[in-house]
C-alpha cells in the first residue's frame, strides 16, 4: 500500500502527462491545419486567421454556419426577425454561408459582391418606388457607412426639403409620397374641428396654416376673409349670413325673400356697396330710384323724381321706354338713337326745335346758301346721305365733269334759293376763257363738259 503523498503525486503526474499529449495533438492539428488553408483571409477576418477553430470545427461543415452567425450578430437577428436583406431572402435561411461569401482568397478580396448595376433594392427593407428609383446611390448611402445602416426614415434624408421645422413630427409619409416629394397625399381634414367642404377642399394647406402654424387656429370665416371683406366690416363678421364655402362670391342671401326690394334685371347684377353704404343690418334705405340714381339723372332733376315713368330695371340708359312717337317729332332713322339732351336741351321738352336746321345749322357746310329746309336733300337715316336729283329738280342736267362737283362751286351766293343761277357756260367759267372772250360766251360751241380744254368740235 502506497501513502498518500504518493498516490497525489502520481495522479499528477499523469494528468499532466495527459495535458501534454491532447496539447501536442492540438498542435500538430493546428500545423496541419494551416499546411491545408487554401489562401489568406480577407482583410476584415485577418485577425481570425491564427485560429482555424474560430470559423471552423474540425470534419463538421455543418456547424460553420453557426460560427458565422456567431459573429455576424445582426445578420443573425435578421434571420430571425426576416427583416434585411438576408431575412428576406427565404432562398438563403438555410444557405451555407461561404456559398456567397467565399474567404481564403486574399486580404484584398471583395467576398461581398455586390453589384450595384443588378442588385434588387425590393428584397431590402426599403423597395424602391416612384422617385426613388431614379435616385443615386450614393444620394442615400454614405461613404464608409454600412449598407444596412443607411437610413430609412424619410426626415433622414429629406430634412433640408422639410418646410415644417419638425412642427408635423417625423413620420413624413403621413402626407407625402414617394411618387414625388412635393405632391402630398390628401390628408383627411374631416377629422379635425374644420372639416372642409366646397371650395375648401382646393385651397392650399399653406393658404390657412400661415408659417406652417397647424394648432389653435381660428375657425371663423373672417379670420381668413378679412381681407376679401368688400364691405369693409359694415355687414359685421357673421360673413356664413351671405356667403358658402361652396364659393366665396356666390350669395345666398335672397333679397327678393328677406327685403322689400325685390331684385330685377340689372338690379341683380350690382354690388350690394352700390346701395348699401353703411351698415346694412342699420340703415334704412329708400325704394325710390332717385335715392340712388340721383347721380345718373341726366335730366338735373328736370323730370322729377319719378324715373319710372320713363326708365326700367333693364338698363339705365337703355329701353326708356316713353313713345315719342306720339309726338310731333316721330323718331325715324339715326334720330332714335340720339341721347334726350342733345335736342331736349332745357327742362321744357315741348321747347324742343322742330326744324333740321335749328338742330344741325352748327354743322356749317353750306354756310345757310341752300336754306333751312335740310329735308329737301337730305333724310334721318344719315346726314351724308344726300337725295338732291340735280338732273330732274333742275332745268340743267349734270354731265360730264360737273357730276363731281361741289354744290358750292356753283352757288356761290349766300341764299341759292333766292338767287337765280346762270346756266351759260360763261357764267361759271368765265375765268377759265383763254380766249379773252374773242369767241363770245358761248362756249359749248367748241368745248363740252366732259372737259372744258379738251376736245374742240371745229366746223
Amino acid at each position: 500500500m502506497q501513502p498518500v503523498g504518493t498516490k497525489l503525486a502520481w495522479r499528477l503526474m499523469i494528468g499532466a502527462a495527459l495535458v501534454l499529449a491532447v496539447s501536442a495533438t492540438l498542435r500538430a492539428q493546428t500545423i496541419f491545419e494551416r499546411l491545408v488553408m487554401p489562401g489568406p483571409l480577407i482583410e476584415g477576418h485577418s485577425k481570425l486567421e491564427k485560429d482555424c477553430k474560430n470559423c471552423h470545427k474540425p470534419f463538421s461543415k455543418s456547424v460553420q454556419r453557426h460560427l458565422c452567425l456567431a459573429c455576424h450578430e445582426k445578420v443573425a437577428a435578421d434571420f430571425d426577425d426576416g427583416v434585411g436583406f438576408h431575412g428576406r431572402r427565404k432562398d438563403i435561411t438555410t444557405t451555407p454561408c461561404k456559398h456567397c461569401h467565399t474567404d481564403h482568397i486574399g486580404r484584398d478580396a471583395d467576398i461581398v459582391k455586390l453589384d450595384l448595376e443588378t442588385f434588387d433594392h425590393d428584397h431590402t427593407d426599403f423597395a424602391l418606388v416612384g422617385s426613388h428609383k431614379t435616385v443615386s446611390c450614393e444620394t442615400c448611402h454614405e461613404p464608409k457607412v454600412k449598407f444596412r445602416d443607411a437610413p430609412l426614415a424619410c426626415v433622414k434624408c429629406h430634412k433640408e426639403d422639410e418646410p415644417h421645422q419638425g412642427r408635423l413630427g417625423e413620420k413624413c409619409e403621413t402626407c407625402h409620397s414617394a411618387e414625388s416629394w412635393r405632391q402630398t397625399k390628401p390628408f383627411n381634414h374631416d377629422e379635425t374641428k374644420f372639416p372642409l367642404a366646397g371650395a375648401h377642399k382646393e385651397v392650399s394647406c399653406k393658404t390657412c396654416h400661415t408659417g406652417e402654424q397647424y394648432k389653435d387656429l381660428p375657425g371663423e370665416c373672417v379670420s381668413c376673409h378679412r381681407l376679401q371683406d368688400v364691405h369693409d366690416g359694415r355687414h359685421g363678421e357673421k360673413c356664413e349670413k351671405c356667403h358658402s364655402s361652396e364659393k366665396w362670391k356666390t350669395i345666398r342671401f335672397d333679397h327678393d325673400k328677406d327685403t322689400e326690394f325685390p331684385l330685377r334685371s340689372k338690379h341683380k347684377e350690382a354690388k350690394c356697396e352700390s346701395c348699401h353704404r353703411a351698415n346694412v343690418f342699420e340703415e334704412k334705405l329708400s325704394a325710390n330710384c332717385v335715392s340712388c340714381h340721383r347721380e345718373d339723372d341726366a335730366h338735373k332733376g328736370q323730370q322729377g323724381e319719378d324715373c319710372g315713368k320713363c326708365h326700367k330695371e333693364n338698363g339705365w340708359r337703355q329701353d326708356v321706354f316713353f313713345d315719342h312717337d306720339i309726338t310731333r317729332f316721330p323718331l325715324i332713322g339715326l334720330h332714335a338713337t340720339v341721347p334726350c339732351e342733345e335736342c331736349h336741351i332745357t327742362q321744357r321738352f315741348k321747347d324742343a326745335p322742330l326744324n333740321c336746321n335749328q338742330c344741325h345749322g352748327k354743322d356749317g357746310h353750306h354756310e345757310g346758301r341752300l336754306g333751312a329746309l335740310c329735308s329737301t336733300c337730305h333724310n334721318p337715316n344719315g346726314w351724308a346721305l344726300w337725295q338732291f336729283d340735280h338732273d330732274t329738280q333742275t332745268s340743267f342736267p349734270l354731265t360730264g365733269s360737273h357730276t363731281g362737283l361741289d354744290c358750292h362751286a356753283c352757288h356761290t351766293e349766300k341764299n341759292v334759293q333766292k338767287v337765280e343761277q346762270s346756266s351759260s357756260c360763261h357764267g361759271c367759267h368765265q375765268r377759265d376763257d383763254v380766249h379773252q372772250g374773242a369767241f363770245g360766251p358761248q362756249c359749248d360751241r367748241c368745248h363740252t363738259t366732259k372737259t372744258f380744254t379738251g376736245t374742240f368740235r371745229g366746223r
